[in-house]
């Protein structure tokens, strides 16, 4: 089958990859190894599946295109690449062994959703490797009492150690975005430090506290401490919840009493 460019589609956030030298970059960072349980997120017209392929027995590819999934299955056998076509938010990654690398060039418009659902199967991973926004990118890696910490910053700083790799130009892309991009690895952190945490409290309480950034701890966790419970649990209830560490919140979350589910919980 021909590799003829096909018209990306909107809907799908798509914008294609080109430029060898960034490809050539994000495969050195990841060094894929023969052994490797690789899974690619929106592998697109194959920029990035074709050199990985050299370097591993097989892949899995999960794509919601099903031109494109033709195209790469036309030109790739099952026994090297197992195409999945699906939505990736909806998508089971459990189906995968244990110790999977999952990578991709992620589509902007459902990056924060699709980093969520992810985050679910943390202890699966045993690394990740993503195209985003570079915004999205500093938001990840952003260090509290800084305009850029929030509530994804939490999210993600509690279950992975995260670094910003390198960034990208739009220029390395068909059509070429309106953003700047970067290169992200993400590696989970030990579920240790999570220990007697109730996920759904803590994903709720994180919500909470960044749903109204200006609020102080005593408004944005009214529903869990008092100012008095804050104060006993070390922190000044004037603060603001950007000021507090992803650790911080483990700590709350621990402590939050009952009265946390009474309340719906935060979707992500």
């Amino acid at each position: 089958m021909s590799r003829a460019r096909i018209v990306p589609r909107k809907r799908f956030g798509q914008h294609f990859l080109h430029e060898r030298s960034v490809i050539e970059r994000i495969v050195r960072s990841i060094n894929p190894q023969p052994g490797d349980v690789l899974v690619e997120v929106g592998p697109g017209e194959g920029a990035l599946t074709r050199p990985l392929l050299e370097c591993v027995t097989r892949m899995d590819a999960i794509e919601i295109d099903r031109d494109l999934a033709a195209r790469l299955a036309a030109e790739f056998p099952p026994s090297r690449l197992t195409l999945h076509i699906a939505d990736v938010l909806e998508f089971d990654f459990s189906v995968f062994h244990e110790g999977m690398r999952v990578v991709g060039n992620l589509p902007y418009n459902i990056s924060t959703p699709m980093l969520f659902h992810l985050a679910r199967y943390a202890a699966r991973v045993r690394d990740m490797h993503f195209m985003l926004q570079r915004e999205v990118v500093e938001r990840m890696v952003a260090k509290h009492s800084t305009k850029e910490y929030g509530r994804l910053s939490v999210m993600l700083q509690t279950k992975f150690r995260m670094d910003k790799l390198f960034r990208v130009p739009a220029g390395a892309f068909t059509p070429p975005p309106k953003v700047e991009s970067a290169v992200v690895r993400l590696v989970p952190r030990s579920a240790r430090g999570f220990a007697e945490v109730d996920e759904k409290v803590f994903r709720t309480m994180v919500a909470a506290a960044f749903s109204a950034r200006r609020k102080t701890l005593r408004n944005a966790l009214a529903r869990w401490f008092d100012e008095a419970a804050l104060r006993a649990l070390g922190f000044d209830p004037k603060l603001r919840p950007e000021n507090l560490s992803p650790e911080d919140y483990v700590r709350l979350a621990r402590h939050a009493g009952p009265a946390a589910f009474a309340y719906p919980q935060a979707p992500c």
